[in-house]
Order: C-alpha cells, then sequence, then structure tokens
C-alpha cells in the first residue's frame, strides 16, 4: 500500500485505527525529505499492513506544530494510537527496517501497562 496524504481531516482518525502507523514530517524544499521519500515509499510497499503517511509541514502548519515537529524530516511511529518513536532525520532504509521490525514486536499489552502506571504516579 502507497503512503496517504495526513492532513488536519484525517489525523486523528488514521491514528486512532488499531496496528502500526507510520508518519513522515517533510517539506518539498527539504533535500533529506526528497532523499528520503524513495525509502519511506518503498517500506510502504513491503509492509502493506502498516499505514504509512506523510504530512506536508508546509501544507500543514497547524499540525506539523501541535507534533512539535522542530527539524525535517522527522519520522514517528505510533502502534495502537500511542505515540511510541519520534525522531529528525533521514533513515536509511535498514534503519527504517529496523524500526519497523522493533515497532512490529513491540509487546503493547505490557505498553499500556507501564503508560497506566506512568499516569497514576
Amino acid at each position: 500500500m502507497a503512503s496517504i496524504e495526513l492532513n488536519e481531516t484525517n489525523f486523528e482518525s488514521v491514528l486512532a485505527q488499531p496496528g502500526t502507523v507510520l508518519v513522515d514530517f517533510w517539506a518539498a524544499w527539504c533535500g533529506p525529505c526528497r532523499n528520503f521519500a524513495p525509502v519511506f515509499e518503498a517500506a510502504s510497499e513491503k509492509y502493506p499492513q502498516i499505514t504509512f503517511g506523510k504530512i506536508d509541514t508546509e501544507a500543514q502548519q497547524q499540525l506539523a506544530s501541535a507534533a512539535n515537529i522542530t527539524s525535517i524530516p522527522t519520522l514517528m511511529a505510533f502502534r495502537d494510537g500511542i505515540l511510541i518513536f519520534s525522531q529528525p532525520g533521514a533513515l536509511p532504509a535498514e534503519a527504517l527496517e529496523d524500526l519497523i521490525g522493533q515497532v512490529q514486536g513491540l509487546d503493547m499489552k505490557s505498553s499500556k501497562n507501564d503508560i497506566a502506571a506512568d499516569a497514576k504516579a
């Protein structure tokens, strides 16, 4: 499945879906963003069970601001609606593959229990 364009209208509903969502914050003028785009697209084709979304920070400035994006490209990974990874910088294909494996391998029940425990503290 190819990546989808995320915006203020669909962002929350896409994140609310069960499973993994990878989000690439980018801009057309950004050289590293243009270099990362084919890596991100190739992964979206390889992993159809994962939702790959792209947010154009120029067109979606309020969304980028709400996500505290200060550098692009920034990659975020969500699993079952929970942000589990956020890092600026373009990843090489091997690093993105490794990240996907780690995200998919997370024990979400344990992670949700940890979040709940932290919230009570």
